[in-house]
């Protein structure tokens, strides 16, 4: 079998800026919620079996309390923050299993499933539905692979590797050397993404990069200004490893079993009427139909 991990926050976003506002007979807004589980559904059309979205429930985890710039709620567009709970809601009347996360975020429990799956001897390949390349550190080989649906692109390990320099295991030093602007930490001065690519690409991790550049084996451009911005900014650098780090403790599950999509509640018809998509509830009984679910 194969597992679609889906990461749900990057989907509202996706469809809130990429769809129509649409309102809801009540007054609230409701497209990206509509898009989202348009978006879902489509995954099973095309013939996912195992499926779980995960969410930030709230737009905060433990990382606000290790670094002031972490990423939060605050700046949001209100109509698409009033829309992470009713996505969420959306999507478990479907039949969908879904991890709306408060504590972690949802790339942490993606992270979580894909390390407790990978266990399960029945699970062939495991989809993480997203681009964003934090997730990047989870894939393995191409048996845990990222999927970015939208230019419909399959990125394995070898994949990863040719897009940053890196193994995906080193995706964490990349990104403390380099910044993550979208989650608000801005890496070690003068670090760029080349520069980094040359330097882990060779020694691996931040401590298997020699503090004096005289010592370098690679060649890059300003290596003593580079080991000299690192050595200033060292604390900084493994804190912000340790942010671009994903846990795999966050979500607990039994197996892939948990995953299976069993075809919607008999309350989605009522959540697609809500949204003024009442051709959702009839699609997804078709599909669970076709299945014999």
């Amino acid at each position: 079998m194969n597992v679609h991990l889906v990461d749900g926050t990057y989907e509202l976003f996706r469809h809130f800026y990429a769809v129509p506002r649409r309102q809801s007979a009540a007054g609230a807004e409701v497209g990206a919620v509509r898009g989202v589980v348009s978006s879902v559904l489509g995954l099973l059309r095309d013939g996912a079996t195992h499926v779980a979205v995960a969410t930030d429930h709230v737009v905060e985890s433990f990382r606000n309390e290790m670094w002031a710039g972490y990423k939060h709620g605050e700046g949001i567009d209100p109509d698409l923050l009033a829309q992470f709970q009713p996505v969420e809601a959306a999507l478990r009347a479907m039949g969908v299993l879904v991890w709306g996360m408060v504590e972690f975020e949802a790339d942490d429990a993606m992270a979580a499933a894909a390390a407790k799956l990978t266990a399960d001897p029945d699970v062939e390949r495991i989809y993480l539905c997203t681009p964003d390349k934090d997730l990047a550190q989870c894939v393995i080989g191409d048996r845990v692979v990222q999927f970015d649906r939208r230019a419909n692109e399959v990125r394995d390990a070898a994949a990863i590797e040719a897009r940053f320099g890196v193994p995906p295991a080193a995706i964490p030093d990349y990104l403390a050397l380099v910044g993550d602007s979208a989650d608000g930490f801005p890496g070690v001065r003068g670090w760029g993404a080349k520069s980094t690519a040359v330097v882990l690409g060779h020694y691996g991790f931040l401590e298997q990069i020699p503090h004096d550049a005289a010592e370098w084996s690679v060649k890059v451009r300003g290596a003593a200004r580079l080991a000299e911005a690192l050595a200033a900014s060292w604390d900084d650098a493994v804190l912000f490893r340790e942010l671009a780090t994903l846990r795999t403790d966050a979500v607990a599950i039994d197996g892939a079993e948990a995953l299976r999509w069993q075809g919607p509640t008999e309350r989605f018809a009522a959540v697609a009427e809500r949204l003024g998509a009442p051709e959702l509830a009839r699609t997804a009984a078709r599909l669970a139909m076709e299945r014999g679910l």
